[in-house]
């Protein structure tokens, strides 16, 4: 089998990429040999690979700088309205290649670094994820493909969080077992960012509620400062670049000093540590709650760093600048929208009202409309674990005043809610803010629903649930407030960038536009039954694949055979995404060629990865038992390479960029009803993947667009999961009806993967017996078949690759364009623009020089 290409000789003969010019070559060679030397101080003698990595960083960056000061003058002379996207989670990933596509520098690089005799791709390895979230909530919620669309639509946006000096976890697999390490993703530091310390924020903790005839105050609290981080965000081939501002937490000086008093200098020193945690480290649970103080802490952090940066631009904007200050905050919403990413910001609504009542001294019922009408709620998770319910002690020790603000906010809603409803106690109850039961707690759903004039889910089934079960008394009272928005994926990263072969196959066919209006993908379906097209989409599948299969060589030390069916399952590990029903398949799979060797079988390979939340036992226990079962089937002669199981240590950004291109069947297995959307099926659907999976989140959607015959749909549909909870699932009853489920569940329960340790899966077993609420084996038999029609089609090279050409031609509504057009059209009420504004080299007419308090205010 010939090599296959290289990214750089792929993205060599890609035009849209950038065109290389002699002239952009040679200054791209004097940025990089320049910030070698000066930069970084180094020449060729002794510098790293690391260090090119860095010169070749910030001569990229230089590109953006001039465009990104341009674009916050513009926005400076147009006061246009401004989107802000709160969130405690931004899943970025890597920066270099991403910034280099949406520059149209990919190819000149590319050029400029082979004439230095370096390797492009090894210095792009090089580069640390900004893993700065979990997965689901941080990747696919904006943070990285919103801000992209954002950028790319024209719309002055920023994306505000947190910049923890630990992001997720590093994973290792020690014995099939994750082992977690730390991710210093700063040790090194990182090129893309810009400290601003002049814009250094106090934020209070602790501390009390004074009130007197003047107004509230509150008093005697402990300071935080918010140290901001900037880094550039460009938008696609438009030279407009947004920013994403991330706040360090910083000790003042004078923190604790009064231990200086009695002498103990050197620990009032030390316990400057204590304020500074609260940006060290994310938390690492996906779908989970964690009710710990520094949590809170960090999600007020952020919002109140957050708000006072808000208010302070739009002071400084003509909407701001009159002289009362009640005439000065009517144009508020009409200036500024804010978008809650699930409820971890949700302590910003009592936070404004806060600034307002007490220190901008505006009236309770004005300062409460202008809040609703700033504020935007998305929801990410129906599941009951993952809701946010602070306990009140907690709010009332670390924030008194905001306690008495969700109070007063609870106490108008149920006055409004009783004058609706006489007697109805009920509802009260359900709709209070405030849970009473047991330890007294705050449910923050409740209050990002209350205090925001939208609310969305991130697909058409989750957005339905939403509504009719989850928060059905709020929508029932206000429908119009609720809506759905299908999340969505930027192509520039999960094709052009990922997939160069296929992006330049696809823009040979139809032309480039779709980079930008990716529903042109549709002009596809032209191509279904073109014999060349068919065979030049399974050329660029296998070459992919055989790269993929390369890597897994290189790093597993197991030969894959590049033939075989890779079957991909990636995501966080959580019993909800039904990774056990995989494995029960795989070991079906190993039981019917031991059984019969000599039979037909369609070789794969098994591949799955993820995380599991370091406190989460079962996670752990399924990762072990997929590594236990590899174990056993990578080596066993009788299977050969007809089936092998492969475990990706350490499931990222960069390691997702490598897998989906290569991947043929999708996973999407979790039970229908408990994924909010995904939006790694939409990635590996634009590559080119097959799906497999329930009538859940946007697989729902991804079957209407390309028919559900052109995906592999099985298992209970929701009716069917809210049917069978209403009967009482009876594990025990599809044990003794299926023996090829029985004998895999016995070999897990008798030790035939553990033979050292025979009980060592027997929480898993005990599991899926008694406690499985997401019912793996009432969907057991029909995936099974459903895997078995997987195979058959697999054995049909053309008719496969038909199928997958439909599923590319209706990946178009997948955009996270089209998502962020319907949140600017439907949510914060501004049109997207596709102005450009003028390049640093070019002449401007209405953009000057005159942003007050720097450029990048």
């Amino acid at each position: 089998m010939s090599r296959p290409l290289s990214d750089q000789e792929r993205r060599k003969q890609i035009s849209i990429r950038g065109i290389v010019g002699a002239e952009s070559v040679a200054e791209l060679k004097r940025g990089f040999n320049r910030h070698l030397h000066f930069t970084l101080v180094k020449d060729r003698n002794v510098a790293t690979p690391r260090d090119y990595y860095f010169a070749l960083a910030h001569t990229v960056r230089d590109h953006l700088v001039g465009r990104w000061i341009r674009t916050q003058q513009y926005y400076y002379e147009k006061d246009p309205k401004r989107i802000y996207y709160l969130s405690l989670e931004f899943y970025m990933g890597r920066t270099l290649q991403n910034t280099m596509i949406n520059l149209g520098l990919q190819n000149a690089c590319d050029e400029a670094i082979y004439q230095l005799g370096l390797d492009m791709e090894e210095l792009e390895e090089i580069e640390e994820d900004a893993g700065l979230g979990n997965g689901g909530l941080g990747r696919l919620a904006g943070e990285a493909p919103r801000r992209a669309s954002m950028r790319t639509l024209g719309l002055a946006a920023s994306g505000y969080g947190i910049r923890y000096e630990y992001g997720i976890f590093n994973q290792k697999i020690r014995d099939g077992w994750q082992v977690e390490e730390a991710d210093d993703w700063l040790r090194h530091g990182n090129p893309w960012e810009k400290a601003r310390p002049e814009y250094m924020l106090p934020v209070h903790f602790y501390g009390r509620v004074e009130h007197a005839a003047t107004g509230t105050k509150w008093v005697d609290t402990q300071v935080v400062l918010a140290l901001p981080y900037d880094t550039p965000v460009p938008g696609y081939m438009n030279n407009t670049v947004n920013t994403m501002r991330l706040w360090s937490a910083r000790a003042p000086n004078d923190f604790n000093l009064r231990d200086f008093n009695v002498g103990d200098y050197i620990q009032a020193v030390l316990d400057r540590n204590l304020a500074e945690n609260i940006s060290r480290v994310l938390y690492p649970n996906d779908n989970f709650f964690e009710g710990k103080e520094l949590r809170l802490k960090q999600e007020y952090f952020v919002v109140a760093a957050t708000l006072q940066d808000i208010i302070r631009r739009f002071k400084a904007s003509k909407f701001g600048s009159t002289d009362s200050v009640r005439t000065v905050f009517d144009s508020f919403p009409d200036q500024v929208a804010i978008q809650l990413n699930d409820t971890h910001p949700a302590m910003a609504i009592p936070e404004l009202m806060r600034i307002f009542v007490d220190i901008e001294k505006l009236p309770w019922n004005k300062a409460w409309d202008i809040t609703k009408r700033t504020f935007a709620y998305t929801n990410h998770t129906v599941l009951p674990e993952a809701l946010e319910r602070w306990p009140v002690d907690l709010v009332e020790k670390l924030l008194p005043r905001h306690l008495q603000i969700i109070y007063e906010i609870n106490q108008r809603h149920l006055d409004h809610i009783a004058s609706l409803f006489p007697n109805d106690v009920d509802r009260l109850r359900r709709m209070s803010l405030i849970e009473e039961g047991g330890i007294k707690r705050i449910n923050m759903a409740h209050l990002c629903i209350v205090g925001s004039h939208a609310v969305n889910g991130v697909a058409k089934i989750h957005s339905e649930i939403v509504k009719t079960q989850v928060f059905q008394d709020f929508a029932a009272l206000e429908p119009e407030k609720f809506q759905n928005k299908t999340n969505g994926i930027t192509p520039r990263r999960w094709l052009l960038l990922c997939n160069p072969g296929l992006a330049e196959l696809i823009a040979e066919k139809i032309g480039e536009d779709y980079v930008r209006d990716l529903s042109q993908l549709m002009k596809l379906h032209e191509f279904v039954d073109d014999d060349l097209f068919i065979r030049e989409v399974a050329k660029v599948k296998q070459e992919n694949k055989v790269k993929f299969a390369l890597y897994l060589e290189k790093e597993y030390k197991v030969k894959i055979n590049p033939s075989s069916m890779f079957d991909v399952h990636v995501k966080r590990i959580h019993e909800y995404k039904r990774q056990l029903m995989n494995c029960l398949h795989i070991i079906t799979m190993y039981n019917r060629i031991r059984r019969d060797p000599a039979k037909l079988f369609v070789p794969r390979t098994v591949i799955i990865g993820g995380k599991a939340a370091p406190g989460y036992h079962m996670a752990k226990m399924i990762i072990k038992l997929i590594n236990a079962v590899a174990q056993v089937v990578n080596n066993d002669p009788v299977v050969g390479s007809k089936l092998k199981v492969i475990f990706l240590e350490n499931y990222r950004v960069s390691l997702a960029e490598k897998v989906i291109p290569a991947t043929d069947l999708s996973e999407q297995i979790s039970t229908a009803g408990t994924e909010a959307s995904g939006t790694g099926n939409m990635k590996f659907m634009l590559n080119g993947a097959l799906t497999i999976g329930t009538m859940d989140g946007a697989n729902v959607e991804m079957a209407e667009e390309a028919g559900e015959e052109n995906l592999f749909i099985f298992g209970m549909r929701v009716e069917d999961v809210t049917e069978l909870d209403r009967e009482g699932y009876n594990a025990q009853k599809y044990y003794n009806r299926l023996p090829e489920l029985k004998q895999a569940i016995d070999q897990i329960k008798s030790g035939f993967f553990s033979p050292e340790e025979p009980d060592l899966f027997k929480d898993v077993v005990n599991m899926l017996f008694h406690h499985d609420r997401f019912k793996v084996f009432a969907d057991y038999e029909a995936y099974v078949k459903c895997q078995e029609k997987v195979s058959e089609l697999y054995l049909n090279s053309k008719a496969w690759t038909k199928m997958v050409i439909k599923n590319i031609a209706a990946a178009g509504k997948f955009s996270s364009d089209r998502t962020i057009k319907e949140y600017a059209r439907d949510i914060w009420h501004v049109e997207p623009s596709d102005l450009k504004i003028p390049p640093p080299n070019e002449p401007r007419d209405a953009v000057e020089d005159k942003t007050p308090n720097g450029t990048a205010a």
